[in-house]
């Protein structure tokens, strides 16, 4: 395996990290919300986030695009202090993130859901606020499947394609991951590093998922309130 194979498989590993940072402050604002509140347009939110999951990553790396590009609102503000997204390590961070997201939000409102909210109530009785009660009851009894989340949210970033060629483009040594490259290789007849590529893409996913699963598995540890 050599030096660009290697360079390719830690460049995308870093963009899903960071994307998969980029999605958890807000993914797990939104999941709680979704999660311990009813609102107003609460079901018109949820379509919205879900997008992602139905559209072909295309046509969201084509809304990514228009928004981001030097023609839109946000690319505009964006070029006035300096930060270009646009065919850049950042429309892939970007890209990553935004199709991640939908997944983090779905399985980190399940985690959330699944703490019994009397824990909480008790918790309130005996003077926490909310904060503290989201700190010492909530965040611990979900933790394992809020990280099983951001695992699952990792994972997908690592096989992102569709809204990361429209966003960030193919340009070597700067937004090159494994799933353009896979299929750029392909193109070229390159199929032997295609076929590297390919199974390192698969350990990645695999050991990715395994973990999640891991995580996802009961646990009879008793949670201790307010240490």
């Amino acid at each position: 395996m050599n030096a660009e194979l290697w360079h390719i498989t830690w460049f995308t590993a870093a963009m899903a990290g960071l994307g998969t940072l980029l999605v958890v402050p807000p993914g797990l604002a939104c999941a709680w919300l979704l999660a311990r509140r009813d609102w107003p347009g609460k079901a018109l939110c949820e379509t919205l986030i879900a997008l992602p999951l139905v559209l072909p990553p295309v046509a969201t790396g084509l809304i990514l695009l228009r928004v981001f590009s030097r023609r839109g609102s946000l690319g505009q503000w964006l070029e006035s202090v300096g930060l270009d997204v646009v065919f850049t390590w950042r429309g892939v961070v970007i890209a990553t993130a935004v199709m991640s997201l939908p997944l983090f939000v779905r399985a980190a409102r399940i985690a959330l859901e699944g703490v019994n909210p009397h824990l909480e109530s008790v918790a309130r009785t005996l003077g926490a606020g909310g904060w503290r009660v989201f700190w010492s009851v909530t965040l611990p009894l979900a933790r394992r499947g809020l990280l099983a989340a951001a695992i699952l949210a990792f994972a997908r970033g690592l096989g992102e394609f569709g809204a990361t060629v429209m966003l960030a483009g193919y340009i070597p040594g700067r937004t090159v991951t494994l799933s353009l490259s896979i299929y750029q290789f392909v193109q070229l007849g390159r199929d032997d590093e295609a076929l590297i590529l390919l199974a390192l893409s698969l350990a990645l996913a695999f050991a990715a998922l395994l973990a999640g699963e891991w995580l996802l598995r009961p646990t009879s540890r008793p949670l201790r309130l307010f240490r």
